[in-house]
């Protein structure tokens, strides 16, 4: 059937009043109503196809003397066969009953899924049938233009679905991809529309898993436009990007409270809570994570500083603090209401104090936190994954009294899991300055060139092991050096340049590393390092630099005019192996780099 617009249609650019019909593709219409004061804002439109016209999600009694004069603006209604109803809700069907009235063509229906038909019956409509999604096989046919229907359960009741039009590449997305501001323009401008979307969708869809699986049934579609029932419709040039931040936002909000429905309050913290894990994530020096947590926590409580104090596993405490720049030192002195939870058992916190793990301080007193005044400090207990034990108290000091609700000790209790890590893994990092000092004490360290003996390596990596075991970022890289015919050197200039050598060689490798690293004299002229926490290419960094530092060496006489030079083998320890293994696979490096020149670096992956 050929499509006609009726007489008195009339297309309006993108940039003109919201008080006509706006065509936002080839002969699809916004003929919607622009309600003052109304966050929630919702989209009719029209589909122009002679008699075979479409009017999705029609709206509620508020708007629709509106919407029917558009409509009119456009065609007349007796071209309206289809009316798609995305849903049961009454801003989107309340018009129905009045429709059913005014609608006399005889083959007019209905569309919606099932589920919501079971729901639209009840607004007592008498004339025109409710068909289901389903009968159409998911598609509609109107002489010559198809609608494709796509199925997004729980988004946001179990019977969605949108809506496509191959025609033009329009999705009407239903509630997916809407907005909710006051003052939220027709046309997405720019990226930051995203904003309104965020905030819609972190409380009224139910969960990242099923907005991903939604997100999924229409992705692959060819959109060139996404009209929704609320917020702003988005070009092209923005679907790529709306649908990306969709994927990785959080939702089901209200789960983070039991009587608090203010969702700008609770987006609000649900940010804060997001970006704390992101900074626990994405920074390893522990100053920057203790920074940017009391940066996060300043616009939810009065907090002045922050201070951790930890059990070490010699018993010590280990306090990290803002004025040694959170650098730990052993301390002999605790504060009591700290010292009170060093040690505890979590069986023991839970039959004792039966609320979140976290504690109040009011002069001095330790008190629950449920909407209680908060005077003195917020403390947060660290248990440790291995023995359930308090391994580690987090303190906030405040400036000022406050009363601490539900979200808030929600938000900072959520903290224990990650800041516990970041904490744990300050305390190896201290613990192994601590070892290396010790080691000194206990004469370890090779006598001819400093570094470490292979009894230190055995009972440092011991340790490190069962953490890479349970972190995979605690990574360890194993470099094996070898000096390359080292026995010509002590041959042609004696065993005493030969020393001076291996000096050498082992003090440019001290001078390469963090001191984190661990680096070994093996035996003879060769040499191990193990880098802690280290990106593999970052490996390979170290292992280049320290062989060209070795061949740039310019040795004293007799050696004058001897280049001195390495070779290396690469091996990065896989979670669970032992560590005899990394160490042959690196050896197994060195001898290909050997065998094939010399003077290089060979990786075993």
């Amino acid at each position: 059937m050929p499509v006609s617009s009726h007489p008195t249609s009339r297309s309006l650019n993108k940039t003109e009043d919201l008080d006509h019909a706006i065509e936002i593709a080839h002969r699809i219409w916004w003929v919607g109503c622009h309600l003052l004061d109304d966050i929630f804002q919702c989209h009719p439109y029209l589909i122009e196809h002679g008699d075979q016209s479409v009017l999705l999600d029609p709206g509620s009694v508020l708007t629709f003397d509106t919407t029917l004069r558009k409509i009119q603006e456009v065609i007349p209604l007796s071209h309206i066969r289809y009316v798609i109803c995305h849903h049961q809700d009454p801003d989107i069907t309340g018009i129905l009953p009045y429709l059913d009235e005014i609608i006399t063509r005889n083959d007019a229906v209905i569309v919606s899924h099932w589920r919501a038909n079971a729901l639209i019956k009840h607004l007592g409509i008498k004339k025109l049938p409710l068909t289901c999604v389903e009968q159409y096989g998911w598609k509609l046919d109107l002489d010559g233009r198809e609608l494709q229907f796509i199925f997004t359960p729980y988004l946001h009741f179990s019977g969605a679905f949108c809506t496509f039009d191959k025609a033009t590449g329009t999705l009407f997305s239903s509630d997916i991809f809407g907005g909710l501001s006051e003052n939220t323009p027709l046309f997405a401008k720019d990226e930051q529309a995203f904003a309104a979307i965020q905030t819609f969708h972190e409380h009224y869809m139910p969960s990242q898993e099923i907005l991903r699986h939604g997100l999924s049934n229409l992705e692959n579609l060819p959109i060139r436009l996404i009209a929704p029932q609320h917020g702003s419709i988005i070009p092209e040039h923005l679907v790529r990007f709306m649908f990306d931040n969709l994927k990785n936002m959080d939702c089901g909000l209200f789960l983070l409270t039991r009587n608090n429905s203010d969702y700008r309050r609770l987006s609000n913290l649900n940010r804060m809570l997001r970006e704390m894990m992101q900074t626990l994530m994405l920074h390893r020096a522990f100053s920057e994570v203790a920074n940017r947590i009391l940066d996060l926590a300043k616009p939810l409580i009065p907090v002045a500083d922050l201070e951790f104090f930890a059990q070490i596993e010699s018993g010590e405490i280990l306090h990290l603090a803002p004025e040694t720049g959170f650098n730990g030192r052993i301390i002999t002195t605790v504060p009591p209401e700290c010292q009170t939870f060093l040690g505890l058992h979590r069986d023991h916190w839970e039959s004792h104090y039966k609320g979140p793990y976290l504690i109040t301080l009011y002069s001095g007193q330790i008190i629950m936190p449920n909407g209680d005044l908060a005077e003195n400090g917020l403390i947060i207990p660290l248990f440790s994954p291995q023995n359930e034990l308090v391994q580690a108290v987090v303190l906030f000091r405040l400036t000022e009294k406050f009363v601490l609700d539900e979200e808030i000790a929600h938000i900072l209790t959520q903290l224990s899991i990650p800041l516990g890590v970041a904490v744990e893994r300050e305390i190896i990092f201290r613990t192994m300055d601590l070892e290396k000092e010790k080691a000194c004490e206990r004469s370890i360290r090779d006598p001819l060139t400093g570094l470490y003996t292979r009894y230190y390596m055995q009972e440092a990596l011991t340790r490190l092991c069962r953490i890479h075991d349970r972190d995979i970022h605690a990574s360890i890289s194993l470099l094996a050096f070898d000096i390359d015919h080292f026995k010509s050197v002590n041959d042609t200039y004696g065993h005493a340049m030969g020393d001076t050598t291996l000096k050498i060689v082992a003090h440019i490798i001290s001078d390469s590393i963090r001191s984190i690293d661990i680096p070994v004299r093996l035996g003879g002229e060769e040499f191990l390092l193990f880098l802690i926490s280290t990106k593999e290419n970052m490996a390979r960094e170290v292992a280049d630099r320290i062989r060209l530092l070795v061949s740039q060496q310019r040795f004293a006489p007799p050696m004058q005019e001897r280049v001195v030079t390495i070779s290396c083998g690469i091996a990065f320890r896989h979670p669970h192996e032992p560590i005899e293994k990394t160490i042959e696979r690196a050896d197994l490096a060195l001898y290909q780099a050997k065998s094939t020149g010399r003077n290089k670096v060979v990786v075993n992956d």
